[in-house]
């Protein structure tokens, strides 16, 4: 079984440079509010820590 890891965009990547808004969208995410599930890899920790200003994890949960 694989762990997901629900994300949520609760600031908008507006005037941040495009790395970070390249992330944002790698991570799935398009508009605020929008929570996405991911599974739970070293890449994906990664990603969310480089936009930890930017995105919340709502919730870990065992799939």
């Amino acid at each position: 079984m694989e762990k997901t890891i629900t994300v949520k965009l609760v600031k908008s990547p507006i005037g941040y440079n495009k790395r970070q808004k390249a992330t944002v969208q790698a991570l799935g995410l398009r508009k605020m509010n929008q929570t996405v599930e991911k599974t739970d890899s070293p890449t994906v920790r990664g990603m969310i820590a480089k936009v930890s200003h930017l995105v919340e994890v709502v919730e870990e949960a065992e799939a």
